[in-house]
């Protein structure tokens, strides 16, 4: 049984019992639980409304309600649940909806409607202590009761998960993949261990593994909370960009989310730690600087790794080189700046280089010619990038195959790490990454790992460009070093010049406004809609992205155009967006499969985005795609993206969300954050902490 019932209110002195079954689930909140859902029972006509904090229903499931009636000044009546418990549904079209609501993997609406139909209202008790009849059922093999079985006794397992976490006042949308990490052992875990749940499973951080440990009785001032309470504002930090804290500063914020006083029994504590090493140090000015390990031993090593490498230069024949680049401008009908023909001279004759430039220097074909130069000298040459789809964009400027930087490293999720590394170096002369900025210290101590002594490695980025998502600024502080060759373009090429989005990036760069133009004025790239209301800046938004810019421009809604808005709340925020572009875009429609999971709807045709690395399906964090295909029965959801198709089970699907349009808090954050990084003049000081 939970109960919940809000802090503010009062229970009336009377409340009700009603009994039925989940018709569907109109709002769900991972975070606390609280759903509005559709609710049949025997007395009503029609559906009602319930609201109350539940774990991950599924529609068709019979539950038994504790609560009373309110009066909602615009939805109505409705039924607001304090408590609840399952109970199994006793009408045939409830054991149906129940069964084929992807509840179970191997039965979807058409295999549950053959299962019921047959069996009628004993279905239940046959696949509880008979289950092996049901291949008396058209369609139903002896391999698929096997899988129905398997996933019977799973989900039996996992209603008992829940029920534990229910038990301590947790939503437990979370329940699967707890069960799915710890298996039979998972009580036992989350009794003996609940921090655990912090780090080995995402989504459940360190407030919800602590309030299952405060459920439990552990005190506020427990060593065991303390220690985990340091470890996650370090990790916090970290998912802000930041490599590590000063630890003055580390013992504040902790004092704060951990909501204790004693201050110094938290530096007693940062004393243990950085004692057993669970925590390294660094300097920061009067203060330490405190690490999670492996960002430590990652910045350690990646600095003396580029030491290297930019120590040992590339032997070149100069004037063979000049004579090439004549040739290459004259066969390509182009002329290459000054700047640019001393980039790729310089790219060809170091160990390592960084090519940068603002939009419209001519990074694009500089890196064209340098690719091309390397392969006349019949180097080997690797091409890739962070991400997908910037991949394909490097794979479409250079003509050569480019990858996920993941994928060129070749992670191998059997090891949970990557193939290629000091002791298998990747086979190439020469490595060309582009969009570096988006690089973050883990990826780039991988990246300098794999790449051989004897090989180049050149960088090409912009370091007002899109940040990484993880903690470090890599491209910046490498260019700030001095002690890495840099190429930088500052020239302007005419024709770049001339398209304002160029220009208004100079501008912002430079601290000005940028020039707005509105619709009509004049020919542009760059145009600015003017609208004050919220509700009419949503609108406006929906109507450019399904009909003025596909029907003026040809361009695809979900292929060529992206959303960004300012935060994710409100109403012209990433999640209201979604769900109204999702509308516009893909709307529901006879036989289009879809699937609920938490507050989010998915569908075929649906634009996602991936919320967390999984090493395992090798996707990662801002990777977008297309759900190209849903199996109810299966329990599998199959995202196509930039370079490839990704199966996920249901457990996984909860670190999809909408991608129609996309948050910029994260480039905000890391243009705007302050930096815990002193200026040390080296490249061993490398703290790529902006």
């Amino acid at each position: 049984m939970q109960t919940g019932t809000r802090p503010a209110e009062k229970a009336p002195l009377l409340t009700q019992t009603i009994a039925g079954s989940v018709e569907s689930i109109t709002f769900h909140s991972e975070q606390n639980g609280y759903t509005v859902l559709r609710f049949t029972t025997p007395e009503s006509r029609d559906p009602i409304t319930v609201t109350g904090n539940f774990s991950s229903l599924s529609p068709g499931e019979s539950l038994k309600l504790i609560g009373w009636w309110v009066s909602h000044p615009t939805y109505g009546d409705q039924f607001k649940a304090t408590g609840y418990e399952v109970t199994r549904p006793a009408t045939l079209t409830g054991i149906q909806k129940y069964l084929g609501s992807g509840l179970i993997k191997g039965v979807g609406p058409v295999t549950a409607k053959r299962i019921v139909e047959h069996f009628g209202l004993t279905t239940l008790e046959i696949i509880e202590g008979a289950i092996e009849r049901l291949t008396e059922v058209r369609g139903v093999s002896k391999k698929r009761v096997a899988m129905i079985r398997a996933a019977w006794e799973a989900q039996r397992e996992v209603k008992a998960v829940m029920l534990f976490l229910q038990g301590h006042g947790v939503s437990t949308a979370y329940a699967v993949k707890i069960f799915k990490q710890y298996g039979n052992e998972a009580i036992t875990i989350v009794e003996r261990a609940p921090y655990r749940l912090a780090s080995d499973i995402w989504g459940i951080g360190f407030k919800t593994a602590d309030q299952i440990a405060r459920n439990m009785g552990m005190p506020l001032d427990a060593e065991e909370r303390l220690r985990a309470g340091l470890q996650y504002v370090l990790s916090t930090a970290g998912d802000e960009g930041h490599c590590y804290l000063p630890s003055r500063e580390l013992v504040r914020k902790a004092a704060e989310a951990l909501e204790v006083e004693d201050r110094a029994r938290l530096g007693q504590i940062l004393e243990a730690l950085i004692a057993e090493e669970a925590v390294r140090t660094g300097e920061h000015t009067d203060d330490l600087a405190i690490y999670l390990p492996p960002l430590w031993l990652a910045e350690q090593a990646l600095a003396k790794r580029l030491k290297i490498l930019a120590a040992t230069p590339v032997r070149t024949d100069r004037a063979r080189i000049e004579t090439w680049i004549d040739r290459y401008n004259e066969h390509n009908r182009i002329t290459l700046s000054e700047e640019q023909r001393r980039a790729v001279f310089t790219a060809a004759s170091e160990r390592i280089l960084v090519l940068t430039g603002e939009p419209g220097t001519g990074k694009t074909s500089t890196l064209r010619c340098l690719v091309a130069l390397f392969k006349a000298m019949r180097k080997r040459v690797l091409l890739a990038s962070p991400t997908g789809r910037a991949a394909q964009r490097l794979s479409e400027v250079t003509g050569e195959e480019a990858k996920t930087l993941h994928r060129t490293l070749a992670f191998d999720p059997a090891v949970m790490g990557f193939k290629h590394h000091d002791e298998a170096p990747l086979e190439a002369d020469v490595v060309v990454v582009d969009e570096a900025s988006m690089l973050d210290l883990p990826l780039a101590n991988s990246l300098l790992k794999a790449v051989a002594p004897t090989s180049q490695l050149v960088l090409v980025g912009d370091v007002d460009q899109l940040p990484s998502v993880g903690p470090g600024t890599v491209l910046r502080d490498l260019i700030e070093s001095g002690e890495i060759p840099v190429a930088r373009l500052t020239e302007v090429f005419r024709q770049a010049a001339q398209s304002l989005i160029v220009r208004n990036a100079h501008k912002i760069n430079q601290g000005e406004f940028p020039i707005l133009i509105k619709p009509g004025e004049s020919k542009a790239d760059c145009y600015f809609i003017e609208a004050e209301e919220p509700e009419e800046i949503a609108a406006l938004i929906v109507k450019t992205v399904s009909q003025s810019l596909p029907n003026r421009l040809g361009y695809h809604p979900l292929e060529d155009i992206q959303v960004l808005a300012p935060m994710n709340r409100g109403t012209v925020g990433a999640t209201k967006l979604n769900a109204l572009l999702q509308e516009a875009l893909n709307p529901a429609a006879p036989g289009k499969a879809e699937l609920m999971r938490g507050a989010h709807t998915f569908r075929m045709g649906d634009k996602v985005i991936q919320r967390v690395n999984n090493y395992k399906l090798e996707v990662f964090n801002g990777d977008l795609g297309v759900v190209d295909h849903l199996d109810l029965e299966e329990q599998e959801v199959v995202v196509r993206f930039a370079d490839r198709e990704v199966i996920y089970d249901y457990a996984d699907v909860l670190e999809l969300g909408h991608g129609f349009a996309v948050s910029v808090h994260k480039a905000k954050e890391a243009s705007t954050r302050p930096s815990f990084c002193p200026s040390r003049p080296n490249i061993s000081s490398c703290s790529l902490a902006t």
